[in-house]
């Protein structure tokens, strides 16, 4: 029987969009709806635009994250990279016990960015392969 994870959720963090054209998306979500861009990640070619309380992330198809996705968005390939859900407290030990107990498979983890700045997260997959990402609370 599956267990609850040891999380309290409080809400989703950040939404992750791969796109063709990062620069026009980054033009529409800024100029257009609203957000601020509050930082650019010219590793990864990764866009944090602020949305409020959350980020909406803007990743090009072509970049290093991006081409994870497969082909640019339409019939072949994904438009969302992955979702994140901020997790009131991150105790590493808790959420890795309860994903192998569930029988699930960490396909990252480490220190990421996000909408509160840098924290834990762990990403696994969920039963039709979304990425989901569980993100702690900042240590910046």
């Amino acid at each position: 029987m599956a267990t609850k994870a040891p999380i309290n959720m409080i809400g989703l963090d950040h939404l992750v969009i791969r796109c063709a054209d990062a620069e026009a998306m980054v033009h529409f979500y800024s100029d257009l709806v609203g957000c601020t861009l509050v930082r650019h990640n010219k590793k990864f070619d990764l866009y944090h635009l602020r949305a409020g309380d959350q980020l909406i992330d803007l990743i090009a198809v072509d970049g290093v994250l991006g081409q994870r996705g497969g082909a640019a968005p339409g019939a072949e390939g994904r438009n969302i990279d992955h979702f994140a859900i901020r997790i009131e407290t991150f105790d590493e030990d808790a959420l890795h016990a309860w994903i192998v107990e569930n029988g699930l498979e960490i396909v990252e983890e480490g220190p990421r960015y996000g909408a509160d700045g840098t924290g834990p997260s762990v990403y696994i997959r969920d039963p039709e392969g979304n990425i989901v990402e569980f993100k702690g609370p900042s240590t910046d």
